[in-house]
């Protein structure tokens, strides 16, 4: 009867907080029964890797990008000295402090070392970098959370928990094994009633997390360790409520926490890219029936919301505004595509897919196809071009636009689309496009990206703030 529960990035970076509000919970007698997988602290990842959001290079992007280039090891030195900083904010001036920097100073210069002898090996002529680059991202990866969990389980039993490191990142590992063996194996001498595992969120494994999750890999870490160890309920500790809209859009005192949903509302946050949980580390928790809260670290009496497989809101209603910027809508219009639009589509994704760039939503008629991609200008023109080679008749448009979502469990409500229109058309909106599917668990406006902001505020008033939710849409147990 044990919890699975993981801890963001954010959350990571207040000690105090983690230990107070989520390890020594109010009203928790006992603090063991629970597993804890941890993010590296805040900005670390970025830095190791590349920026999230901006896609600034880190270690990684410098090393990758520029490989006769030694800028990775100006950046390698900033990075070390600001782990440094993090320890002795931790520490202070103990013992610990020694300890922390030896382990810290260990994983970077292997790191160091590994990246110089692939440097000199790949400016060889019968050696290429990119054959290795997914290793290297997935080596400087490790270092973050390897960081973070160290420390945090330090901590712990400095404070008087009986706390353990779990390492999974495979460091210096002699053998390759699956994510699940390597899980086992780690947990195959603990006990859950006597001891409180801080375990490593980035995961070795032969297949490589990083190739199928990129940066949602602690996440299927997370949700392995639920299903294996056969967990009770599977949490996630982040720095916000789960709420019907981005407070800082709607205002505080207008967004509401949800209470309860499900995975497939879980997954249409995921499709806009805002993770409750990666969709295919959801999978296997929805698979083997697992339920998973999401709470707020800073509100740690607060019950979160609860995602279960087969929750449907006790009448319809709208739980969640969401949306996203950044969206590139590339159209393809060919008079030629009528009856044969099967054809022109497969190639298309087929284009879409050779850049790896993520399809958020599709629009088709007779002889027009739209795809809204997640993807940068660069990347878009980059498709444009193999479009206009293999169809030189057809016309090839994009435009910049931003899709505004209402989701929900249920959303079967009489006339919700003609209030959703008229709420926008109030504002002075323009509405590029509508997907309205049978499911009825979202609808999605497309509208010009200077529109964001205020249709996602003019569709929460209408749709949201008009019912008195209280303390959350449909409170979780």
């Amino acid at each position: 009867m044990h919890t699975v529960e993981k801890i963001g990035g954010t959350s990571m970076s207040d000690y105090v907080s983690v230990r107070d509000n989520i390890i020594l919970k109010p009203k928790k007698k006992d603090v063991y029964q629970r597993i804890f997988v941890v993010s590296a602290y805040s900005g670390i990842t970025d830095a190791l890797l590349e920026h999230k959001k901006s896609s600034q290079p880190g270690i990684y992007g410098l090393f990758a990008s520029g490989i006769e280039d030694d800028s990775w090891l100006t950046k390698c030195d900033e990075l070390h000295q600001h782990l440094q900083d993090i320890n002795r904010q931790l520490f202070g001036k103990t013992t610990l402090l020694d300890k922390a920097n030896a382990f810290l100073a260990e994983r970077m210069e292997d790191a160091r070392k590994c990246l110089l002898d692939l440097q000199s090996l790949c400016q060889h002529g019968h050696f290429a970098l990119d054959a290795h680059l997914a290793t290297v991202r997935e080596m400087l990866a490790s270092i973050g959370e390897a960081h973070s969990a160290w420390n945090t389980a330090e901590l712990l039993k400095r404070d008087g928990v009986n706390a353990c490191f779990i390492d999974l990142t495979g460091w210096r590992s002699d053998h390759h094994m699956s994510l699940d063996e390597r899980i086992r194996l780690s947990f195959e001498h603990i006990e859950l009633d006597k001891q409180l595992p801080i375990v490593t969120g980035y995961a070795h494994s032969d297949s490589g997390l990083m190739s199928s999750f990129d940066r949602g890999y602690s996440e299927m870490t997370f949700s392995r360790l639920a299903v294996l160890t056969e967990a009770t309920e599977a949490i996630i500790h982040k720095e916000f409520h789960l709420s019907s809209a981005d407070p800082k859009l709607v205002g505080e005192e207008n967004a509401v926490p949800i209470g309860r949903t499900n995975y497939d509302v879980a997954d249409q946050l995921a499709n806009l890219g805002m993770e409750a949980i990666h969709p295919k580390a959801a999978k296997g928790l929805r698979q083997n029936n697992i339920p998973l809260r999401v709470k707020n670290t800073f509100e740690p009496e607060h019950t979160g919301t609860l995602i279960t497989r087969d929750y449907i809101s006790e009448s319809p209603c709208v739980e969640i505004i969401a949306g996203c910027k950044g969206i590139y809508a590339l159209e393809i219009f060919d008079q030629d595509m009528a009856g044969n639009l099967s054809t022109y589509d497969s190639e298309l994704i087929s284009i879409i897919k050779r850049f790896n760039a993520p399809i958020v939503s599709k629009d088709t008629n007779a002889n027009a196809i739209t795809h809204f991609l997640s993807t940068n200008l660069k990347t878009v023109k980059r498709i444009l071009a193999l479009l206009e080679e293999r169809f030189p008749e057809a016309e090839v448009n994009q435009q910049k636009v931003a899709i505004i979502s209402a989701i929900g469990s249920d959303m079967q409500i009489p006339g919700i689309l003609a209030k959703m229109v008229q709420a926008v058309a109030n504002e002075n909106i323009s509405v590029l496009a509508v997907h309205q599917s049978m499911r009825q668990v979202d609808m999605q406006f497309i509208v010009n990206e200077a529109d964001h902001d205020s249709t996602i505020k003019s569709l929460h008033a209408a749709l949201v703030e008009v019912h008195d939710h209280g303390r959350a849409i449909c409170l979780a147990s």
